[in-house]
C-alpha cells in the first residue's frame, strides 16, 4: 500500500532548517507520516513540532513529490512552507541528530537528493506542481526501514556509506514535472 508523508520547508531570513536524520545520518527536510485522524496541514505542523521543536505555521501549499517505485506501491509526499511562530530549536533525539538554518544555496552533504527539488520549488514560488522523483528502494518491495536498518548494521558501514551506495541517486526514470510549471517567471508568462 502506498504510503502519503509531508515535508515542511520552514523559512526564516533567506534560510531554511534542515534535519540531521539519526538512522543514516542524511540531511533533509523536517517531515513525516499522516496519522489515521490527521489532516495533511496537521500532520506537517506536528512532525515540524516533533522533530525541530518549533511551532511552526503553513504558508502555502507547494505540491506533490511521488516515488512510485519506492517499497510498497510508492510513496507521496505533501510539500508546504512555513516559518516558526514559537517554540525553540530541539531535535526529537530518536529521530533528528543535528538541526540547521542553512542557505537554500548552500546545503550540507550528504543531503537527500529528493528534497533538492522540493526546497527549489519552495524557494521559486513554485505552487500545484507535481513530480514524478523516481526513488528505488534498495531491497525486497515487502521490506520495512526496520530491514533497511538490519542490513545497515550487519553490513558494518558507517551509516552515511548506506544512504551513498544504495540510495543517493534517483533511479532511471530520473526527476520529471509531470503537473504545473516551475517558478513565478513561468506562472506570470500564463496569465
Amino acid at each position: 500500500m502506498p504510503t502519503l508523508g509531508v515535508n515542511v520547508v520552514i523559512l526564516q531570513d533567506e534560510k531554511i532548517l534542515v534535519t540531521k536524520r539519526e538512522d543514516i545520518e542524511v540531511w533533509c527536510l523536517p517531515g513525516g507520516g499522516v496519522d489515521p485522524g490527521e489532516s495533511l496541514a496537521q500532520a506537517a505542523v506536528r512532525e515540524a513540532r516533533e522533530e525541530t521543536g518549533l511551532e511552526v505555521e503553513l504558508e502555502r501549499l507547494v505540491g506533490i513529490y511521488s516515488r512510485p517505485r519506492w517499497r510498497e506501491g510508492g510513496d507521496h509526499d505533501i510539500v508546504f512552507t512555513g516559518f516558526p511562530v514559537g517554540g525553540h530549536l530541539k531535535p526529537q533525539p530518536e529521530e533528528v541528530i543535528e538541526i540547521a538554518w542553512v542557505s537554500p544555496q548552500n546545503l550540507p552533504e550528504p543531503f537527500f537528493w529528493w528534497d533538492r527539488q522540493r526546497i527549489a520549488d519552495a524557494i521559486n514560488g513554485t505552487g500545484g506542481v507535481a513530480w514524478l522523483q523516481d526513488g528505488v528502494w534498495p531491497l525486497a518491495q515487502k521490506s520495512t526501514p526496520k530491514d533497511l536498518y538490519k542490513m545497515r548494521d550487519e553490513s558494518a558501514l558507517p551509516r552515511q556509506e548506506i544512504y551513498l551506495k544504495y540510495l543517493a541517486e534517483p533511479g532511471p526514470l530520473g526527476e520529471r514535472l509531470e503537473v504545473g510549471t516551475k517558478g513565478k517567471e513561468s506562472n506570470d508568462e500564463q496569465r
